[in-house]
């Protein structure tokens, strides 16, 4: 193993030890494993698979992109746009701090850290292809594997306006990948997608 991949595979073990810490439980493999956890190696795999040739920096973005995610919860803030929105910075700026720190001690350069961070903070989302590929990548492991749950817990037309949003945010590429997952989705939740979908 080169130098650069043993760097790569300790910020990896790093981040997955920072996201064994969380509280909440998910189902998986016929255990209970910790959410984030199962989250960042998702984020892991569906970036292998819709960015093979992505950048080492986008690769360690992906696997903390929810770093530590409980510390900051929902419901600390109100239950508006504005408290989401100031929520969404907050954990934004956590992780990009967390991710920061973890890489400084695993021996990346400067340049490294910075580039993660940006690519965390989803800075120039549309301009930036790195961020636009994290960020369809970030709808693809939500889609597969959370899709379901979350539907079945909020107002049907909620979700339908929050998929119209989530897709806006996508790439023609993330789009195509985005409907080959529609047709496994449960029936009840493939429904809301397809609204969604047919209202654009």
């Amino acid at each position: 193993m080169t130098e650069p991949q043993k760097r790569l595979e300790a910020a990896f073990a790093a981040f997955d030890e920072a996201n064994a810490a969380d509280p909440n439980k998910v189902a998986a493999g016929g255990r209970e494993w910790p959410k984030e956890l199962v989250y960042a190696r998702q984020m892991t795999g569906w970036l292998e698979r819709f960015a093979p040739r992505a950048s080492e920096a986008l690769r360690l973005a992906a696997r903390c992109q929810h770093i530590r995610r409980w510390e900051i919860p929902r419901d600390d803030y109100p239950r508006d746009r504005i408290g989401y929105l100031k929520w969404r910075t907050e954990l934004k700026r956590m992780h990009a701090q967390i991710a920061g720190e973890i890489l400084e001690l695993v021996g990346y350069d400067d340049a490294t850290i910075g580039r993660v961070q940006s690519l965390l903070k989803k800075e120039r989302l549309k301009s930036d292809p790195e961020a636009q590929t994290l960020e369809d990548v970030v709808c693809l492991v939500f889609l597969e594997n959370w899709f379901a749950d979350f539907s079945r817990q909020h107002e049907p037309g909620k979700v339908v306006d929050i998929v119209a949003k989530t897709w806006k945010k996508m790439s023609p590429a993330g789009h195509r990948a985005a409907l080959a997952l529609v047709e496994d989705l449960p029936a009840d939740a493939r429904v809301l997608v397809e609204r969604a979908l047919e209202a654009r």
